[in-house]
């Protein structure tokens, strides 16, 4: 299934990989082969994105399609328009295939059914399970997600693909579920890099500046560093000593103090924000609300006026400071996730992403290998806001230097 394979047949390939393999990984929830097919005939072959057929994570609305969030309040009546996002993707060429399981509103309550493709027992991660699973097990070659806390980045570590969680605001999140409206982020899935970088490229984000000869990375380990698994300190270790070996200036980077209070500022900002995204549901559909929502509607106990309105104050210094300890520096580099996939169907921890999507920062998942544990596991580059297609050019010019993992074939 490449770029220039003709659309009809990547929409027939795409449909029998499916076929024989989503039975275990389960990363879609509704299929739309007609209206693929009918898009694929209509297709400019001079479009940028001509012929990739693309999932969408179903949280996001595709023109007659039900959006249902995988949850018993979701929308059973097909939506009338795209979002923009899948909008942008369309009319450069990119084919909807259908929708793909996500965590319950992206946010929590019911787990989605999709499995890791190279461990069925293992998760993909959340809430973009499904648009991660189906990259990673060749189902499509570009899908969409979104990310508040880890939610494209993560799945994108656990699965072993290329990811793109953009520069806060970006990407229209009109048409997308709102769950905590300072933070929420649409995301890009790829197979590779080149993928990605045309992916950015449709949305009109700021073209990439040119790649430096010797690299300045930022070894950040974060204040969470004490959690990450073994393999993750391996890896980090590994990634440094490869870098400077192959020529970069690899420096380390010790956060502030400021930074240790951002995991708190982080959680109030998510739930007060979040009640409010889910006040209505709470108060017309009680019953069929999962509990986890219900606690979000009382986090005001827990977090209250006060305390939300500094948590945004600390925000808002903390962004202030990570762009002048960027300003030196292409991107730090610092862990996607605390190790790789659990067992179960659990989201996994977002320790390590919640902070840059807190920033607005862009972030590129790096999709390493560790042999021994025989699995995927991903460490982030994080850039200056904006910078998200330089981000990207840096990932593709280091993945040869990191040893990269390729999806499934």
């Amino acid at each position: 299934m490449t770029p220039q394979m003709p659309p009809l047949d990547a929409v027939n390939a795409a449909l029998q990989r499916i076929a024989a393999r989503d039975g275990d990984v389960r990363a879609w929830i509704a299929l739309d082969p007609a209206g693929a097919r009918a898009q694929a005939l209509v297709t400019s072959s001079a479009a940028p994105l001509a012929g990739l057929v693309l999932g969408v994570k179903d949280v996001i609305d595709v023109a007659g399609m039900p959006t249902t969030h995988n949850s018993p309040l979701g929308n059973p009546a097909p939506a009338i328009a795209d979002a923009p996002c899948v909008a942008v993707l369309r009319a450069a060429g990119a084919i909807v295939l259908g929708k793909t399981d996500t965590t319950e509103f992206a946010a929590a309550g019911r787990n989605a059914a999709t499995a890791n493709p190279h461990a069925f027992h293992r998760t993909p991660g959340g809430s973009s399970s499904g648009s991660a699973a189906a990259v990673a097990d060749g189902h499509v070659p570009i899908a969409l997600a979104t990310q508040t806390g880890g939610s494209t980045i993560r799945p994108a570590s656990f699965c072993g693909i290329p990811a793109l969680k953009p520069t806060w605001g970006v990407i229209s999140r009109e048409g997308a579920k709102q769950y905590a409206n300072s933070l929420d982020t649409i995301g890009l899935y790829a197979t590779s890099f080149p993928l990605l970088e045309r992916m950015a490229a449709v949305y009109d984000m700021a073209p990439p500046s040119d790649l430096p000869t010797a690299p300045r990375i930022g070894l950040c380990r974060t204040p969470y560093w004490d959690r990450a698994a073994p393999e993750t300190h391996a890896a980090m270790q590994d990634a440094a000593a490869r870098l400077r070996a192959a020529g970069a200036v690899v420096v380390e980077v010790d956060l502030p103090p400021l930074f240790d209070r951002l995991e708190r500022a982080f959680m109030a900002i998510l739930f007060r924000e979040g009640a409010a995204a889910f006040l209505s549901l709470a108060r017309t559909e009680p019953h069929l609300l999962h509990d986890d929502f219900h606690t979000r509607i009382a986090s005001r106990a827990t977090y209250s006026d006060a305390e939300w309105a500094e948590a945004q104050d600390i925000t808002d210094l903390a962004r202030i400071e990570a762009e002048r300890l960027l300003s030196g520096l292409d991107a730090f580099l610092t862990p996607s996730a605390p190790g790789i996939a659990p067992v179960g169907r659990g989201p996994g921890n977002p320790i390590f992403n919640q902070m840059w999507t807190q920033l607005h920062l862009p972030v590129v998942n790096l999709p390493l290998y560790r042999a021994q544990e025989d699995m995927p596991l991903g460490l982030s580059l994080v850039g200056r806001r904006h910078s998200d297609r330089s981000l990207i050019a840096l990932g593709a010019a280091l993945a040869d230097v990191l040893g990269l993992h390729r999806p499934l074939a």
